[in-house]
């Protein structure tokens, strides 16, 4: 098989576009439904539409057979409270995510996530995704339950987080999206929101997009629209000769959902949260290194001579033996687990991890660099279902690092793996393999924020619903994306069921055809979109980063705005890739203003949100606990006031239970 590269070397010119060319070419897409991002969140709201009698089109940046942060496996799933060996309700769980955030996450996803997710993850099983010890592997372990052969992670007492065979998992319900008759548009960039009469605050009514082979015009045309697309993973950091195996997210990410609601006029919740990059190409491939975290939970850490690092429970107190590392502690009332989307826990739900005052110690001299994860010192069931079931499942490692390792002849009993040598502080995270804690202080992430929606998992604009994880402001983590795709496919297809057609506005999707197509028009000699991105990264990190003032916003503010204005519109694209990279940057601009608008409103610090103005440094005064929602109507960012407890006041009432069985659609 020939490579690019191959033929390039051989011939001396580039090979001619594989593809059709369709430009100038407009497709029209008629559904009940459409969904814009085709990961987990998507694949699930593509189907739960389906099977509530909508008809359904999805519309994806990649393939969505196996595209978003999810689509290369899972292994363990959040939030299954109902399953029938949890001690854990849905409200216990939601009010210790709430108290954990200090109340900065969504009541109603994180308590939908919650009651629905165990019916989703049983969904998933009859679709043909494991869930159970079927083979009896590791019947009699503390982690298993015998009677429904069911297996936990994290707390072996509250167990309602559950180990899962998810590697399968994104196939299965494209599989299933198929089966359903699901319109599926892969290769598509979305590039707007239509709405109605096209006045921006008005109800969605469609969408436009390019496709990224063929370059063709679509105009999708829907009753409902669910938003469930991933982050804007180059909006801060931009090196494109790196990859990002250094993360469990997907570099193609650029926001695309965002960009498209704050342009359409929809509301949105603490976007000024943002968290160090870890999207940066500058760490290891996931669980490659020695750690102690998520998938490695329980993990024995030794330094250079063989000392092994103490572990402790939430309250700081050591643990004696491995089997406590699994159990809430004396003051626990359960533990939450990683991969919520939480930066911090409460006492009585943090997880237990190695001693937080590690890098002290390591300055000491008490432990010697490099450190080492020893599973020998595991006991036997421990150590074959985390290196042998679990890293087999997970995103990004059943290839590169369990089928790698394990030709290679690493023995999980017998080798130990090295952790990467830091500076002292990059041990104060058990994720050793990550960039997070080392990562630059002007380089971050979006981290919580996304769009507010009630609870039908609604917007603030009619017909528009969220899902996942990026783009709702709350969303959690893979289980989580699952679960709340589910629910926003049947609050659409409801909503559509009882909705009148309404027609774009031809002006707005003309005006949309001659921006999309304006690049192919440019001259050779300009400047391409990895120069764009490159420019918006640069600008992110020098007047956005950890620490910000009002001068370094509104600066920032004007120079996306000369961008947009003077560097943007003479880019070129000479092909419908080149064409889509170029249209995502359009969309990291206005991901990235929207922080820096987000940003502006908040005049305090907050050690809850990891955000800090120089400017305004106090940390998290009284009289700015709240949500601060933020929309763009006429150019003009408008900010409100809102109640961190606003989803259990009126006209909501103030329990969840009552609110969810009024709303869910069951």
């Amino acid at each position: 098989m020939t490579t690019w590269h191959d033929y390039v070397q051989a011939t001396s010119r580039l090979p001619e576009w594989p593809y059709p060319l369709r430009f100038g070419k407009v497709k029209e897409v008629v559904s009940d439904v459409l969904v814009i991002g085709g990961g987990v969140a998507g694949c699930r709201a593509a189907i739960s539409a389906a099977q509530n009698g909508a008809t359904v089109a999805l519309a994806e940046r990649g393939n969505a057979k196996r595209s978003g942060a999810g689509g290369s496996g899972v292994d363990h799933w959040h939030g299954a409270c109902t399953n029938p060996c949890s001690r854990v309700t849905p409200e216990d769980y939601t009010r210790a995510v709430f108290d954990s955030a200090h109340g900065y996450t969504s009541g109603p996803v994180r308590y939908i996530s919650t009651r629905e997710g165990w019916d989703t993850l049983q969904e998933a099983e009859r679709l043909g995704v494991q869930i159970r010890d079927v083979g009896d592997e590791f019947k009699g372990a503390d982690f298993r339950d015998d009677e429904s052969k069911l297996m936990f992670a994290y707390d072996y007492l509250n167990r309602h987080i559950l180990r899962i065979w998810g590697f399968n998992i994104k196939p299965a319900i494209f599989r299933e999206m198929q089966r359903l008759k699901v319109d599926i548009h892969n290769r598509v960039v979305i590039t707007s929101l239509l709405t109605e009469n096209g006045i921006q605050g008005n109800r969605v009514v469609g969408a436009t997009g390019v496709n990224t082979r063929t370059g063709e015009f679509l105009v999708f045309h829907a009753k409902a629209i669910v938003i469930s697309t991933g982050s804007a993973g180059r909006l801060w950091s931009f090196v494109p000769e790196l990859t990002a195996s250094s993360s469990m997210s997907d570099m193609n990410n650029c926001g695309v959902g965002l960009a498209i609601g704050w342009e359409a006029g929809a509301e949105f919740a603490c976007m000024e949260q943002t968290m160090p990059g870890r999207l940066s190409g500058f760490g290891y491939a996931p669980y490659s290194m020695a750690n102690a975290h998520n998938t490695y939970h329980g993990t024995p850490i030794v330094d250079a001579n063989g000392k092994e690092v103490p572990w402790v429970d939430g309250s700081g107190n050591e643990l004696k033996s491995v089997a406590e590392r699994f159990l809430p502690g004396p003051k626990q009332k359960f533990i939450l687990g990683d991969g919520i989307g939480l930066a911090s826990y409460n006492e009585e739900y943090r997880n237990n991890s190695l001693a937080p005052d590690l890098p002290e110690r390591i300055r000491k001299g008490e432990f010697t660099l490099p450190l080492y994860a020893d599973m020998s010192r595991l006991p036997e069931a421990e150590r074959r279902v985390i290196f042998n079931m679990m890293l087999t499942n997970e995103g990004k490692t059943r290839v590169p690092i369990f089928d790698t390792f394990t030709r290679a002849g690493f023995d999980p009993e017998a080798d130990m793996l090295q952790a990467p040598v830091m500076l002292p502080q990059g041990y104060a995270h058990s994720n050793f393999w990550g960039a997070g804690v080392n990562a630059p202080a002007n380089i971050r992430a979006q981290s919580g924020g996304g769009f507010l929606v009630d609870w039908n998992l609604r917007t603030s604009l009619e017909g528009l619903y969220a899902a996942g994880g990026a783009p709702l402001f709350g969303g959690g983590c893979h289980g989580e994306s699952h679960t709340t795709g589910r629910y926003a496919g049947r609050q659409a297809a409801l909503y559509a069921r009882g909705a009148a057609v309404a027609k774009p506005d031809k002006d707005q999707i003309q005006r949309e055809l001659c921006r999309a197509q304006a690049p192919l028009a440019k001259p050779r000699d300009g400047i391409g979109w990895k120069e764009i991105n490159y420019a918006i990264a640069r600008i992110m990190q020098d007047y956005c980063g950890a620490y910000k003032n009002e001068q370094t916003l509104n600066a920032g503010l004007r120079l996306m705005q000369d961008l947009r204005e003077t560097e943007l519109q003479a880019a070129y694209a000479s092909n419908p890739h080149e064409l889509g990279r170029l249209l995502e940057c359009h969309s990291l601009i206005s991901v990235g203003e929207l922080i820096m608008h987000a940003s502006l409103s908040r005049k305090a610090s907050s050690r809850h949100l990891d955000f800090y103005r120089l400017d305004y440094p106090e940390l998290d005064p009284h009289e700015w606990a709240m949500l601060l929602p933020i929309k763009q109507l006429g150019g003009q960012a408008m900010i409100r006031e809102l109640s961190l407890n606003h989803h259990l006041e009126a006209p909501y009432n103030g329990d969840y239970e009552q609110n969810y069985r009024q709303h869910c659609g069951l």
